[in-house]
């Protein structure tokens, strides 16, 4: 029974592109978790002028399908604009590795969601949302969603980590339902931060732990 992946998949698992970070990135995301099966780094620099990307590099844990949608996205976002990069689907990147088996269509998915969030971040950065939603407790749980419980490999808002939010004037008070010396409480916080401090109207971000 020969492999499930196309050569081209196979070519970009054995021999991937833009493997590695960006020091200092204009933009960066993490989507996944090694404790699910797979997770994917992504890291961009933005030329402020043209807002053309002229770096892209991405760090992966998962499959030959992870690895190899993490490099196609990044050849396909390299030397294209912000505004075009976010166009990229995980339909594109699949064609382009010349199809992907069905239980493997969430790796495409992933490593999509990872670059767009890389420019989202960017963007945040930088003060160019165009579309300015007021952050509230409700778009705060949303946007932790993509904070994994490193304990389930789920999210952890599904994983009841969470247990109060409140944003008054910029700050953002967050509470975690673990202790402060948890093994992991250092790696939510951060991850915690990572993806709500830049949000263009939040100006500080608290995180308490129970007790």
């Amino acid at each position: 029974m020969g492999l499930p992946y196309s050569e081209k998949v196979i070519e970009y698992f054995k021999n991937p592109k833009n493997v590695g970070k960006i020091d200092d990135p204009d933009g960066k995301a993490q989507e996944g978790s090694p404790a699910c099966g797979d997770m994917v780094k992504v890291y961009i620099k933005v030329d402020q002028e043209t807002q053309t990307i002229t770096d892209v590099k991405f760090e992966s844990y998962g499959c030959a399908s992870n690895i190899a949608t993490g490099s196609i996205i990044t050849e396909m976002a390299k030397g294209k604009t912000v505004e075009e990069a976010k166009k990229i689907t995980w339909e594109d990147a699949a064609d382009e590795l010349g199809g992907l088996p069905p239980i493997k269509a969430h790796c495409s998915v992933l490593a999509i969601d990872g670059l767009r969030s890389a420019i989202r971040d960017y963007e945040e950065r930088h003060g160019l949302v165009k579309e300015k939603e007021p952050t509230t407790p409700e778009v705060v749980e949303k946007r932790l969603k993509r904070v994994m419980n490193p304990m389930t490999g789920l999210d952890v808002i599904r994983t009841d980590l969470i247990h109060d939010i409140s944003v008054e004037e910029g700050v953002v008070d967050i509470h975690v339902d673990l202790t402060e010396d948890h093994q992991f409480a250092n790696a939510i916080k951060e991850d915690i931060k990572e993806k709500i401090e830049p949000m263009w109207d939040v100006e500080k971000v608290v995180v308490h732990f129970v007790e």
